[in-house]
């Protein structure tokens, strides 16, 4: 099935639809939107599972003889490795692609690359500019498909920092994660997964940076309990914070708005004064690359309340055992 966004009244209750589908069949990494509340459990589950028996220094070959296609069209760090150490941690191996070498800039049509590297593969990981990309490149494959990031979706960076709380506080029900900064991919991916998860979530934001509202009507309508605030104040948004997370202001791709983004959110930069209005022993994530002296301050990211780099370790063993949930 190839999907055409242009004919959707609503893109984000289009891919529920779209998702909700995929479930009964081929199991997918596209969106949060795949998975169901169980799903995210057992990979959390399973991820906990397996970083603790690497902490013992076991390494189960869990996917011996299993092989891994990642397409790049974006450079990446921690997404490219992760998979990498994943795979030949349990037993697996793999190959990396850019998005030129795959053939995804139109050598030949997206089915039929999609059709051959899945005849190779037991899975692949996409890292693209478009999300219909992902979407229609896992409706021709024949073995599943994983969203390593998309301009609208980064779902096992999402996946990731939930794991990372979890190993924090035990139970993240109840407990609020306040976004400060741009409306992207990364606060798109939260907002779902907070909602599934039973989190309250503020999105702190410029007018015209906030989450989309056709996403929000979106979640709202699959998780009718979801506790969603978009705010434009930041010490107002920080005030009931249990972490606060940032990212960069200009994402992969926007390279030529980054001057006039940096004067429209350097009043939304996380530093030691915002978090000083936040509640004692309030966290703080980023999921990186980071813009220091940009979004965020080098004393907030490598301050005694900073989790970042438990975050981005945490990448590869959220990889471990999503890999192992999609494959068995």
């Amino acid at each position: 099935m190839v999907i055409d966004w242009t004919l959707a009244f609503d893109p984000w209750a289009f891919l529920i639809g779209i998702c909700r589908l995929a479930r009964s069949t081929m199991k997918h990494l596209t969106s949060l939107l795949n998975l169901s509340v169980d799903d995210v459990h057992a990979i959390l589950a399973k991820s906990h599972e397996l970083k603790a028996g690497w902490k013992r220094g076991e390494r189960p070959a869990l996917l011996q003889g299993r092989y891994l296609t990642q397409v790049f069209e974006k450079p990446s760090l921690r997404t490219r490795v992760s998979f990498d150490a994943a795979m030949a941690q349990l037993g697996g191996t793999g190959n990396f692609l850019s998005g030129q070498d795959a053939g995804l800039s139109g050598r030949e049509s997206l089915a039929d690359v999609a059709r051959v590297i899945s005849g190779y593969s037991d899975a692949v990981v996409l890292r693209t500019f478009s999300q219909k990309l992902i979407e229609d490149f896992s409706s021709h494959s024949r073995c599943p498909v994983i969203n390593g990031l998309s301009d609208d979706d980064h779902p096992c960076q999402a996946l990731t920092d939930i794991l990372t709380l979890q190993e924090v506080w035990g139970d993240v029900q109840g407990k609020r994660l306040v976004f400060v900064g741009d409306g992207n991919n990364v606060a798109n991916s939260l907002a779902m997964i907070v909602s599934m998860l039973g989190m309250s979530m503020t999105v702190c934001a410029p007018r015209d940076f906030e989450l989309d509202e056709a996403l929000l009507q979106a979640i709202r309508l699959t998780f009718p309990n979801c506790d969603i605030t978009q705010l434009t104040d930041p010490v107002a948004a920080v005030s009931t914070a249990d972490v606060v997370y940032t990212d960069v202001w200009a994402s992969m791709g926007q390279e030529s708005e980054a001057d006039r983004r940096s004067r429209i959110f350097f009043p939304y930069q996380v530093n030691a004064r915002l978090m000083s209005k936040a509640p004692s022993g309030c966290l703080f994530m980023h999921d990186l690359p980071a813009r220091r002296g940009k979004e965020v301050t080098d004393d907030v990211i490598d301050g005694p309340n900073s989790i970042v780099f438990q975050q981005a370790e945490n990448r590869m063993h959220l990889a471990k055992g999503l890999l192992v949930w999609l494959l068995g």
